[in-house]
């Protein structure tokens, strides 16, 4: 059987990209989908694969393959899609699979030879199969027995270290079991957990000689048992390590001091919103704004530093909340706030809502970033949502709140000075990539009206 090029490609975002974007360097952490599909290829295929991560280089023009496979979120759909149709006009077969792919697969079906829905793990492999027998078929589902265990650890030597800030990247739990309702996790693969043996875990840690890492599970800690596993086998590897959790870990001491002894330096934590009514409408009361700045000392009394995040844009928002809400990140002392525009994800509680309302203002899934606003706020303009964020991130990053913030971090002052003065830069390039001008040629209505942050 002669041999098989496989191409695998990760399509280029507003925020990184090779060319164009606000960072003139990578400031991603090496992805793992395209790594690990690699892992997955079945060694007795003859299959040579390649990868391609558009966020630090460009796919040639005459790239060779007979099979490309392309990830997918919501806001590389449009990018996704383009080269899909140009390889595709060159005979080359196509394989759309990811997150977008599984929120709405009718939307990227007719621009491949097969789809992939859900997690790949056993149908990526059946798909390769399929290919090299030149039988494969035009959809693949998730299988309805999914085991993340007892896998290959991902190939991460084939995409280039030096490009990115770490690929020492792991995952040991996927999925999560609350519903919140812009969450894309409940609308694509419900709740149901997924858990790798802690053993693996620590194997692939181990032999892939990481000291500091970052693991990218969407809540850690979001089944006890496993987490306080887990956290007491990493404490002998004498780890530091960041990742992503609930504020519940603060109100859990057991858990929370194993998580600290664990080498746990920094999480990042979904906060949303500085208004009950709004957690309550997104599902996500188990928030409380009140407790913000106790889950801060908490976490900074077992040396964890608190990226929040905060959306901006939900129902109960009016113009005054984003200088509420920065000012409230500084004097809770967050060590990094984030500041997003809720996103209406295709198929998500929210999208469907909005919808229903009316409220869709388009379907350019190009737009779908966190950043640009596609739906018409309850109590606000456009254009008002669009530059209130800016003025948020502002805000947060202003020196003067950055001097407030940082002298309560437990992180090194390197890191923690670092890592403001970029979030800094960011805050004042974000005019640049994101902005209301797509509304223009719509109706008056929607035409901004000059309004700019302060």
């Amino acid at each position: 059987m002669r041999r098989i090029k496989l191409v695998l490609i990760s399509p280029k975002g507003p925020l990184y990209r090779h060319r164009g974007g606000i960072w003139k360097k990578s400031l991603r952490y090496q992805p793992l989908t395209l790594t690990t599909l690699a892992a997955y290829i079945p060694p007795e295929l003859p299959i040579d694969v390649q990868l391609i991560d558009e966020g630090i280089a460009d796919v040639p023009a005459d790239l060779q393959a007979d099979l490309v496979g392309l990830t997918v979120i919501t806001g590389t759909a449009v990018r996704a899609y383009e080269l899909a149709d140009s390889f595709r006009k060159r005979g080359i077969k196509v394989v759309l699979g990811g997150p977008h792919v599984t929120l709405i697969p009718e939307d990227a079906q007719p621009h491949a030879d097969a789809i992939v829905v859900g997690y790949a793990e056993d149908t990526w492999p059946e798909l390769l199969r399929d290919f090299c027998a030149s039988r494969m078929q035009s959809r693949y589902n998730q299988s309805p027995n999914l085991d993340i265990g007892g896998r290959p650890f991902p190939r991460r030597d084939l995409l280039p270290s030096e490009h990115f800030l770490t690929n020492n990247v792991f995952e040991a739990t996927r999925g999560c079991v609350h519903s919140c309702e812009f969450c894309v996790v409940p609308a694509a693969w419900g709740k149901k957990p997924f858990h790798k043996p802690v053993a693996e875990v620590v194997a692939d840690i181990t032999q892939h000689g990481a000291r500091k890492l970052i693991f990218i599970d969407l809540n850690l800690v979001a089944h006890r048992g496993y987490a306080l596993e887990l956290f007491r086998a990493l404490i002998p590897l004498k780890l530091q390590w960041y990742g992503l959790a609930t504020v519940l870990l603060a109100d859990d001491p057991e858990l929370l001091e194993l998580c600290g002894r664990s080498g746990c330096r920094g999480l990042l934590m979904g906060l949303e919103s500085i208004s009950p009514s709004n957690l309550r409408q997104t599902n996500k009361s188990f928030n409380s704004p009140e407790n913000y700045g106790r889950v801060v000392q908490r976490l900074h009394e077992h040396g964890i530093a608190l990226q929040g995040c905060f959306v901006f844009g939900l129902d109960e928002d009016e113009p005054d909340v984003f200088l509420k809400t920065a000012e409230f990140a500084v004097q809770a002392h967050i060590d990094l706030p984030r500041f997003a525009v809720v996103t209406p994800f295709p198929n998500t509680a929210l999208f469907k809502r909005l919808d229903a309302e009316g409220r869709i203002l388009t379907k350019n899934w190009e737009l779908y970033d966190a950043q640009h606003v596609v739906f018409q706020p309850s109590k606000m303009a456009v254009e008002q949502l669009q530059s209130g964020v800016e003025a948020a991130w502002k805000h947060a990053y202003s020196y003067s709140s950055i001097a407030r913030r940082i002298r309560h971090s437990p992180a090194p002052w390197p890191v923690k000075l670092g890592t403001n003065l970029g979030y800094r830069f960011y805050a004042h390039n974000l005019s640049r990539f994101y902005n209301c001008d797509w509304i223009i040629g719509r109706a008056p209505s929607l035409r901004p009206r000059s309004v700019r942050a302060a």
